[in-house]
């Protein structure tokens, strides 16, 4: 009997629902896995006439699998703390080179290699945009993002210098005070400025820069680069010189360095002075500069726009690259080819790869990863179904078979 087809095809597309059910359970762990669910459609078999009113008189034969359909809403952002791994939390894949292939993934519990990249826990190469000198530029082609620790960046050279510096008022005459700044040369190289003050008489004093003999290739006492005088006010306040001192010029540097072309900034941003005369003793509170020596990478963190920023040892931070997302016009359409991996295919359309954050793709938290969206109670109660339905076609096929034995009897 032709009917046997239809409880078995409910049997196969039960067994195949269950099948889904049981792959989402399995991957109930699996960072970034996407549930699925099955659909199904009726096979239609032929009209066999119409009815009275007009209507038509259906046959169908079973069922059979639709298709399957991914739930791509986030899961929960479990944090690890490690500088590596990404959650993409909206719209968009990672993207991964494979070989000679592109490959796109949710899964963001990436490590890195030996090289310094950063790969897959299977060794595929996370792409973004290349970085230069700390600046990112999305318009250069998909490069491996590199957080290698022997990483460097070079020196910059010292412009401008600040000290935030009290003079003791009760100084007698001949006092003295000197405060040394660490600069940088062109090489990166760390220089020691001093600066020597001298109360010359009541609210006036005198100042020498000086650099060590050594640093110019010399020996016995530091050369002076410059001198000057500092007049206050009876309030303490610096009246002359103001604003900057400028041409503070070291030449003939030891180690081959350009020379340094200075500025001592003497007042701040909002334009107070930073040296000052009061009743107390004679201090530095704070020096700053603007130069720094040669850094290497320490760590790195990833931004919610997939910039991974490097923290140097010379206290920079520097851009080493952004993690590229992609998207698709039909996400349903990409297929699955293991590991958390999918290819583009015709149906999901051409990868529209871009940035985090921008034409509407999702945001990245570093030093997480996106949970498996399975829901156990949900699953749960789809097998309950599932097994029914099983059941129910098991016992439509017993039915029958119990139909066609009684019917083979009755011609016997």
């Amino acid at each position: 009997m032709s009917a046997f087809s239809i409880p078995l095809s409910g049997l196969e597309a039960s067994s195949s629902s269950l099948n889904v059910i049981a792959n989402n359970l399995a991957n109930l762990n699996t960072d970034g896995y996407k549930n699925e669910t099955m659909n199904f459609g009726d096979i239609f078999n032929q009209m066999q006439g119409t009815s009275g009113n007009g209507d038509p008189i259906q046959t169908g034969s079973g069922v059979q699998v639709a298709g399957t359909t991914a739930n791509f809403a986030d899961g929960t952002v479990n944090s690890t703390g490690v500088s590596s791994n990404m959650a993409l939390q909206g719209n968009g894949f990672f993207v991964l080179q494979n070989g000679s292939a592109t490959d796109y993934t949710r899964s963001g519990d990436f490590t890195v290699n030996s090289s310094g990249q950063l790969t897959t826990q299977s060794g595929e190469l996370v792409m973004g945009y290349p970085a230069v000198n700390g600046v990112v530029s999305t318009s250069e082609a998909l490069a491996p993002i590199s957080v290698n620790q022997s990483t460097t960046i070079p020196g910059v050279a010292t412009t401008s210098f600040q000290m935030n510096t009290n003079l003791d008022s009760s100084a007698g005459v001949g006092g003295t005070f000197s405060s040394p700044i660490t600069v940088y040369d062109s090489l990166g190289t760390a220089q020691t400025l001093t600066v020597n003050y001298t109360n010359t008489s009541p609210n006036n004093w005198s100042y020498t820069v000086t650099l060590p003999a050594s640093a110019t290739g010399g020996t016995g006492s530091p050369t002076t680069i410059t001198s000057g005088t500092l007049a206050f006010n009876s309030s303490g306040q610096l009246t002359s010189p103001s604003g900057s001192i400028t041409g503070i010029n070291v030449s003939g540097l030891a180690d081959g360095a350009a020379d340094l072309n200075l500025t001592w900034n003497l007042a701040d941003s909002s334009g107070n002075p930073t040296i000052t005369q009061q009743n107390s003793a004679s201090a530095t509170a704070t020096a700053n500069q603007n130069g720094y020596g040669v850094g290497t990478l320490t760590s790195y963190s990833v931004l919610p726009d997939g910039t991974v920023q490097g923290q140097f040892s010379n206290d920079q931070t520097l851009a080493l690259g952004q993690v590229a997302v992609a998207s698709f016009a039909n996400a349903q359409g990409l297929t699955q080819t293991g590991s958390n991996d999918y290819h583009a295919s015709f149906a999901s359309g051409a990868a529209v790869v871009g940035t985090a954050g921008t034409a509407g793709n999702g945001s990245i938290t570093g030093g997480a990863v996106e949970d498996s969206n399975v829901d156990l109670s949900t699953e749960f109660s789809t097998m309950i179904v599932a097994q029914q339905n099983y059941e129910a076609n098991a016992k439509a096929l017993t039915t029958l078979n119990q139909i066609s034995q009684a019917t083979i009897q009755m011609m016997s």
